[in-house]
């Protein structure tokens, strides 16, 4: 069911909700979860995800997997405005007693798997595709990973495996925002060619702007509606850090912390701390 909500207001909340939560709680990684926020919107209020927020282990959902677990704190925010949790769990991040924390714990609704260490999303996803093909389930699964992440070899086993297997309604989203922890891809593994090296593995590949939330939306609409055989993937060319001075596309935005009076300019915040 496709949602009239306005996607590009949305992801701006989405980015908003992100960057308060960032400083109130600095341990939580801002510049992998900005590169991805319009990935999450699509998903979520763009009629591409099948879900019921009051039965969050509902058997005919689909399944979504943030592989990059440490990039998906901008979900929060989606994941309590949606009602899987309430709003003033927000509030609480990373403080001791709260769910919510910089790594997330499948405890939380609306989480499927454990998400820290990285290279597991879509093996774990795969074999969820696989399951839910044989039980003649109609529920897609849905793996967000990040590029850096994609040097795990772990992942290529899962995309032979896939194909092999002709998983078609596994579909991998990659946000390629081309930096991982300590520079730029490139200068590790290159991902010049990924689109190329997935489809030579036999899966069906479309690169898309990934800060177009209408064109990330259209994408995953037709990538779910296609049964062909084929595992699907989206290459969702991104920035990491998105929208903040000094953190956008920097080499080492992974494990650096805009200062705060930086977050309270762009918050909008008069007074520094106020949120």
């Amino acid at each position: 069911m496709k949602s009239n909500i306005n996607l590009k207001e949305k992801a701006h909340w989405v980015w908003q909700e992100t960057l308060a939560i960032h400083r109130r709680s600095p341990e939580t990684r801002l510049a992998s979860s900005l590169s991805a926020v319009e990935i999450y919107v699509s998903l979520y209020y763009g009629g591409v995800l099948r879900f019921d927020p009051k039965q969050p282990k509902w058997e005919g959902r689909d399944r979504c997997i943030f592989s990059k677990g440490h990039g998906s704190i901008s979900m929060y925010p989606i994941l309590a405005d949606l009602g899987f949790f309430d709003l003033e769990e927000l509030q609480h991040v990373c403080e001791a007693g709260s769910f919510l924390g910089g790594i997330p714990d499948p405890i939380i609704p609306g989480y499927e798997t454990l998400n820290g260490s990285l290279g597991h999303g879509l093996g774990v996803g795969t074999g969820m595709a696989l399951g839910l093909n044989r039980k003649g389930s109609d529920s897609n699964v849905f793996v967000v990973t990040g590029d850096g992440e994609l040097h795990e070899g772990a992942n290529w086993e899962a995309i032979m495996f896939a194909s092999q297997h002709k998983l078609d309604n596994l579909h991998l989203i990659v946000d390629n925002n081309s930096i991982s922890m300590l520079g730029y891809t490139d200068d590790i593994i290159s991902h010049s060619d990924l689109s190329a090296r997935l489809t030579a593995f036999g899966w069906d590949c479309i690169v898309v702007d990934g800060h177009d939330v209408l064109a990330v939306q259209s994408v995953l609409l037709k990538m779910k509606g296609t049964r062909n055989n084929k595992p699907k993937a989206l290459i969702a060319k991104t920035l990491k850090g998105r929208g903040v001075p000094n953190l956008e596309n920097e080499p080492l935005s992974h494990i650096i912390n805009p200062k705060p009076e930086l977050l309270d300019i762009l918050l909008g915040n008069k007074e520094s701390g106020k949120l």
